[in-house]
């Protein structure tokens, strides 16, 4: 008893509720300057309580002692894609403010290279802040290429479906869900759809090239899950089709070595 009791009182819980009364600021604060409406404030409403309530059951079946710097820096992440969510909401009935969208996701995207440097630099790395911030960036994709989709046309959307189709066909396959061994390649294709995103979402390009630019990220992705998926493949077939596991080059000290991401090319 005193352990669950222990383990029910962990210190996190305000920064999680901090979190969430951050992103209604944020969406209040561009209510009054950017006009956004009535469709955009309530989905961001409900991202934000849906964030709230997935990150509590998700650190409450963990035994992480503190929420992390990491994690802080993540969360920061998610308040603005919050704000990008809310506003590619709002544009299907109304114009939106595109420069303060972009703003939006490109510091989130920024920020994707700072959470992974903080929680090395404190050892704080775990499975389920890695998890956390491959959510986000899963998701950022995914309502970028909405916004993107609109004057493109719906291919696009391929791109942010991509990793949640795998995610699904992992359920029935269980050798989709070993570890993948580290690549650059990965990491670069990951890194480029967020980009080409941002650029062909600001509509500074002639609409020829940001086709281009948008199907050649699709392309690269489509190979990328493509190489990862014929590795697994190979590596579960090897294993009499069980999962495998890919001890990362650098783990954390302590930390079990999970599952840190749940789909190649992200």
């Amino acid at each position: 008893m005193a352990v669950q009791e222990r383990y029910d009182t962990r210190p996190f819980g305000p920064d999680i509720t901090a979190g969430m009364g951050v992103q209604l600021l944020v969406l209040e604060v561009l209510c009054r300057v950017s006009g956004l409406g009535t469709i955009g404030w309530l989905t961001g409403c409900v991202f934000a309580v849906a964030t709230w309530a997935v990150l509590t059951v998700a650190l409450r079946r963990t035994w992480t002692t503190s929420f992390g710097p990491a994690n802080r820096v993540t969360l920061a992440r998610t308040i603005l894609v919050g704000g990008v969510t809310a506003l590619v909401a709002d544009s299907f009935g109304r114009p939106v403010p595109v420069t303060v969208l972009i703003a939006f996701a490109a510091v989130a995207l920024i920020l994707d290279a700072v959470d992974g440097q903080v929680a090395r630099r404190t050892g704080t790395a775990t499975p389920l802040g890695a998890r956390f911030d491959m959510e986000v960036d899963a998701f950022l994709i995914l309502v970028l290429c909405v916004h993107v989709a609109i004057p493109l046309g719906a291919w696009v959307l391929s791109i942010g479906l991509m990793r949640y189709a795998f995610v699904a066909a992992s359920w029935m396959l269980p050798w989709l869900r070993g570890d993948l061994p580290h690549s650059m390649a990965r990491k670069t294709v990951a890194a480029l759809q967020g980009v080409v995103l941002v650029v062909a979402g600001a509509g500074i390009l002639p609409r020829a090239s940001e086709v281009t630019a948008v199907a050649m990220a699709l392309g690269l992705l489509v190979w990328s899950f493509g190489r990862d998926v014929a590795w697994l493949w190979r590596a579960g077939k090897g294993a009499g089709g069980t999962p495998v596991t890919v001890v990362p080059e650098r783990a954390p000290v302590g930390v079990p070595v999970t599952s840190r991401r749940a789909g190649p090319g992200r």
